[in-house]
This record gives C-alpha cells, sequence and structure tokens, in this order.
C-alpha cells in the first residue's frame, strides 16, 4: 500500500509503523500526524475512506472520532479555568443553578471530568429527537441522582461527561461548547475538527467499519452499556443505524462526550497548541494547567463492576498508564472506540493523533506501534 504525506528525517521508525499497520492487512484507510515542538514532523495517510466505494484517504478526510471528542471538551474547560472564568473544583451548580437538584449540589467540574461525579448517564428515558436537541438532556441531568457519594468511585462518564462540561461552558460563554471550541480555538488553527458536523462535510467523510472479531460487548442492561448509548437510543456502533456513528443526524448535532468528526492532523495540532503552541503562537494550556491536567485522580474497577483495564485519568484526560503507554508522566490523552487516539506532552513538545476508519478488534496494536515508534525517535 502506497502511503501519501511524509516523515522528517529522524521520524522514519513512525512512517515504518504506519505502513506496517496496512501490510499487516490491520488498516482500511487511517492517517497519522505528528508535531514535536510546534513543527509538523510527520504526516501520513493512505487507504480507503469508504469502503463500500473504494473512495480514497485524502489528506484532509476526516472521520468520527467517538470519545476524542472528551479532549475538545476538556481542553475547553482547562481554557475557560486558565482565564479565570471557571473554578473546576466549585460546585457545577456555582454556574448552573438547576444542577444541584437531588444531592448533586456538591458535584465539581473537575469530578465530571475524572468520571467521579456519581451521575455516568442520565437515567430518563428520551428520544433521539431529545438528545440532539440539547436541552432535554440538560433538564434530564438536572434531574438526576447520584448513583454514588460524588468524588468516591469511578464509572465511565459516557456521555454525561460532555453534555455536564458543555453545559457548563454554555452557562459560561452564552455558545455550546462545539460552537465556543470553533470560536475561541479552532477556527483560529484552521482545525478540521469539530462537534457537530457542518452538514456540507459529511459527504466528504470517512465511513466506519468493523474489523472481526471483536470483543463482545458488555450487555445491553448494563450500566457501561446503558451509558455507552444513552439508555439504547444512540446505537453503539450503529455503523449501518442512520442514528449510529456513520450517520450524519448523530454527527451533525452536538454529542460533546463521543460525537466529534476530525481529521488526525486536527487533532494532532489541537494538542501540540495545548503543549507548545503551533505556527508562532504561545501555547493554549500553560505548565501550570497541564500540571493540574496531569494529576492522576480516578481509575481502577468501575463502581458497577467493570475490572480494571489499566486506564488511569487527570481531570479530563487519559494519562500515561498501563492501558497505553505515552511518553511519561506529562502525557494527557484522549481514546476513541475502535482506535482512535490522541495525545500531546508538553515535556517532550509532542503533539499526536491517529484516526482510522476500521474499527479495531481485540489485540489491536496499531496506535501502539505508532506511540512506541514516536518514543523512540523523541526519547534518544
Amino acid at each position: 500500500m502506497s502511503h501519501h504525506g511524509g516523515a522528517d528525517e529522524g521520524f522514519g521508525p513512525v512512517a515504518d509503523a504506519f505502513a506496517r499497520n496496512f501490510t499487516d492487512g490491520a488498516e482500511l484507510g487511517a492517517a497519522v500526524t505528528v508535531f514535536v515542538g510546534g513543527r509538523k514532523v510527520v504526516d501520513l495517510w493512505g487507504g480507503v475512506a469508504d469502503g463500500r466505494t473504494g473512495r480514497a484517504w485524502q489528506e484532509d478526510t476526516v472521520l468520527p472520532v467517538m470519545s476524542c471528542a472528551k479532549a475538545v471538551v476538556s481542553v475547553c474547560a482547562h481554557l475557560l479555568a486558565q482565564q479565570g472564568q471557571l473554578d473546576l473544583d466549585a460546585p457545577v451548580a456555582a454556574y448552573w443553578p438547576e444542577f444541584a437538584r437531588h444531592g448533586k449540589e456538591r458535584i465539581t467540574t473537575r469530578m465530571v471530568l475524572d468520571h467521579t461525579a456519581g451521575i455516568p448517564l442520565a437515567e430518563q428515558h428520551l428520544t433521539f429527537e431529545e438528545i440532539t436537541a440539547w436541552t432535554p438532556v440538560i433538564h434530564a441531568l438536572e434531574e438526576q441522582r447520584p448513583l454514588w457519594e460524588p468524588g468516591t468511585a469511578y464509572e465511565y462518564h459516557a456521555h454525561a461527561f460532555g453534555f455536564v462540561v458543555g453545559e457548563v461552558i454554555r452557562r459560561l460563554t452564552g455558545l455550546t461548547p462545539g460552537a465556543w471550541f470553533r470560536k475561541a480555538v479552532a477556527d483560529d488553527l484552521g482545525l478540521r475538527t469539530w462537534i457537530g458536523l457542518p452538514p456540507e462535510e459529511v459527504d466528504g467523510m470517512a465511513r466506519l467499519a468493523e474489523a472481526a472479531g471483536r470483543p463482545a460487548l458488555p450487555d445491553a442492561d448494563a450500566l457501561p452499556m446503558r451509558a455507552l448509548t444513552m439508555n439504547g437510543v444512540l446505537p453503539f456502533p450503529g455503523l449501518d443505524d442512520p442514528h449510529g456513528y456513520n450517520g450524519p443526524a448523530l454527527l451533525t448535532a452536538e454529542i460533546p462526550g463521543a460525537g466529534a468528526v476530525s481529521s488526525a492532523r486536527g487533532l494532532a495540532t489541537l494538542y501540540a497548541a495545548a503543549a507548545t503552541g503551533v505556527a508562532g503562537a504561545p501555547r493554549l494550556l500553560s505548565a501550570d494547567t497541564i500540571g493540574d491536567a496531569v494529576r492522576p485522580r480516578s481509575g481502577g474497577a468501575s463502581w458497577s463492576g467493570l475490572p480494571d483495564f489499566g486506564a488511569r485519568h487527570g481531570t479530563g484526560f487519559l494519562l500515561d498508564s498501563p492501558f497505553r503507554r505515552l511518553l511519561g508522566p506529562r502525557s494527557f490523552a484522549s481514546s476513541g472506540a475502535g482506535g482512535q487516539f490522541a495525545f500531546g506532552d508538553d515535556a517532550f513538545g509532542v503533539g499526536f493523533a491517529y484516526t482510522a476508519n476500521l474499527m479495531g478488534g481485540g489485540g489491536d496494536r496499531r496506535v501502539e506501534r505508532l506511540i512506541g515508534a514516536l518514543r523512540e525517535c523523541v526519547a534518544s
């Protein structure tokens, strides 16, 4: 398979790893972009964007990046904190008074960002139309009771993460999180990264496909699956469902926990901008802000009984952990279902993103290979 783009001298191992993922038959279409010190050193793409038509992956191809959406929300929250507009340790209700109902008065934005808030989902059943309309979800979260004492246990807040922090952003800025992200960050940097995809971008998007041998998902009634699917309404991955992750209805709405669409270059530029600054602009997040974000906060076995998969969370980001070895304690990351992955590290000056439309099965090592190769290049 011939891939396009290139890698600077000294970053050949990343290009080799990218090519190997294709020769091993683990890819349909994919891209990887790496910045070091604010400079793009790797930018590669190849393969097929749509397996049904054979349409080729282009330099600027975007695709659903699932929970890498959380990086967008987290950068926005940390930016507002850095600007003095948001106190992550103040109650959410300080900005959104109605949220305090039913024992949620002590939940802080940080607890939501580290998945310990006790509201991994809104248990009220909403329709797809209500979920994509924003306000009904906000009202359902206002009525939700915490499932445990907030701050004391960990459970992945799959969609509640995006909606709660997103509503805090809306209360502070007057804009929904996807709109504020474009205004505050993405438009200036020219990022092809959205929460709420512009309709004119739908046709050029890569189409997700499922690899054979994907691990079985938990039972549909289990709490993690109800949280992931908003009580079965957002099919996961639901690739051929009009309400699923290939469907424009979900992606053109703002579903900030998992509904982002981006190119690899867009996500890598976002992380590089956060960690080092790009194109001569100052870094988005200061060393102190990143220090706050990477302090370990949660992980381990979940409240509902999922085993410890080795993931550790800081405030809004995944950390270097047994789940995925990154570059070190200053690495801050986001992971998308099926293999998408992006991270930044201000100690190594890195912004990295990998996107692929073939959702990996068990033992998916594609991104580990790429990060391993990058580690070789920057640590030597």
